[in-house]
């Protein structure tokens, strides 16, 4: 039962993989159509085709290889200076050039003169590439925010887990109490295991983290209010300095780090709680921010992913993970002991954080990512604003097939990378258990 169990969860993932890079090729093509561009193809993934079907002027289908897709849009360049789609040359590099401008080419038809991407403004190019990430960051808001809002996420409550015995400062280390440790404040007011704190110093709480900041600010005598059994009850406590660990602004905590604050003495209880629209909303900016934040810290997560793949090192839970190592998870949470609206719930989660992943990534202004066709616009309007402003001649369209050989190198790098992911996934996977 548990692998059929895996397999449904790697299941549910590929499928959400697939809409997912669909739904991104939908937004290239809806406003590829929209400015009047000839689309010939639209493919979800690469390599040998498994099926396709031709509807109109476009050929749809889906291939082998689920690692992306694409659409093939007729005159994504410009021709040469001399009006040739291609030149012969032993240069290398003018070779990748002169590849890529013909095969934008290749699929002319008679009347395509008027509908090739390169005639078209820059703002719609822009339109057109920005289109793909965006209809991702649409998913995955629009996941993100339907599992908040009527799922729920397991985050801690005003409910008391447990009660401390006595004050010992959070930077030492984990030990009993001692005959000289004084009685933890919670625990001399009368507070008990299943009590919910619903007001501090008679102002109402009702989320974790208010509690939390309302405790930590607060020296000195204080009055809690609980519900125990149905009824509701005042208890006095007199809250002490302690060093207490060190909040991310998120709920989380910095490892490591510690703060003089005042000190209750009890730790929360976790439960699946609905979030409200605001609430919901917050956590979405937290998980943008997140998201971003891993962008930028992939380059120094490469020398543990070697460590992980090739050597003996351990794979951190925040390691950047592949297709494969995202499925292998997907597979996971089918098979925790959760309910099943969590288990569901847990994988949107995971597919939405793959939108948002291929939302950042995208942007990046590197060819062949879609950042770096939006770039290459920009520069165009630029070049051209410029020009009408100091009454120079028109300098026409930005050649942006002179960046291929950069862009080869940048795919170079996304294919090693991917490669070692790979790696990593397949010899030390990141697990939700150990």
């Amino acid at each position: 039962m548990t692998g059929l169990m895996f397999l449904i969860g790697i299941l549910v993932f590929v499928f959400g993989l697939l809409f997912s890079i669909a739904w991104h090729e939908l937004g290239h093509f809806s406003t590829a159509k929209l400015f009047g561009v000839r689309v010939p193809q639209f493919m979800v993934g690469f390599g040998p085709t498994l099926w396709s079907r031709k509807k109109g002027e476009t050929e749809y289908g889906i291939k082998a290889i689920p690692m992306g897709g694409y659409i093939r849009m007729i005159g994504m360049f410009p021709p040469g200076d001399d009006g040739s789609l291609r030149k012969r040359s032993t240069s290398p590099f003018r070779g990748m050039i002169e590849d890529a401008r013909a095969a934008s080419f290749e699929e002319l038809e008679p009347g395509d003169e008027k509908r090739l991407l390169y005639t078209r403004k820059p703002w719609q190019r822009i339109i057109v590439f920005f289109a793909g990430p965006a209809m991702n960051l649409i998913l995955a808001v629009t996941i993100f925010l339907g599992v908040l809002m009527f799922f729920g996420i397991n985050t801690q409550t005003t409910t008391v887990a447990s009660v401390s015995q006595c004050v010992i400062s959070q930077s030492e280390e984990q030990r009993d109490c001692r005959a000289d440790d004084p009685l933890a404040p919670a625990n001399a007011a009368g507070l008990k295991t299943g009590d919910t704190i619903v007001a501090f110093n008679d102002e109402p709480v009702d989320d974790w983290g208010t509690l939390q900041q309302r405790i930590r600010d607060t020296i000195g005598p204080a009055t809690i209010t609980v519900e125990r059994d149905g009824s509701t009850q005042v208890l006095r406590a007199d809250l002490i300095e302690n060093q207490v660990a060190k909040t991310d602004g998120s709920g989380g905590y910095v490892e490591g780090e510690y703060v003089s604050a005042g000190f209750l003495g009890f730790s929360p209880a976790s439960g699946i709680v609905k979030q409200d629209f605001p609430q919901a909303v917050d956590r979405m900016g937290d998980i943008m921010t997140t998201g971003v934040q891993a962008l930028v810290n992939i380059p120094s997560k490469v020398p543990d992913l070697w460590n992980a793949a090739i050597g003996n090192g351990e794979r951190a839970q925040d390691s950047p993970m592949g297709v494969v190592g995202a499925a292998r998870v997907g597979g996971e949470i089918f098979t925790l002991d959760i309910p099943a609206s969590q288990q569901i719930a847990t994988a949107l989660f995971l597919v939405a954080g793959f939108n948002l992943s291929l939302f950042l990534f995208n942007l990046l202004p590197l060819l062949p990512l879609d950042g770096g066709h939006m770039a290459g616009a920009a520069w165009e309007s630029v070049r051209r604003h410029t020009a009408r402003l100091l009454r120079r001649p028109d300098p026409g369209p930005f050649d942006v097939a002179k960046l291929m050989p950069v862009a080869y190198v940048v795919a170079g790098v996304f294919i090693c990378f991917t490669l070692l992911v790979l790696a990593a996934d397949i010899v030390t996977p990141v697990r939700l258990t150990g």
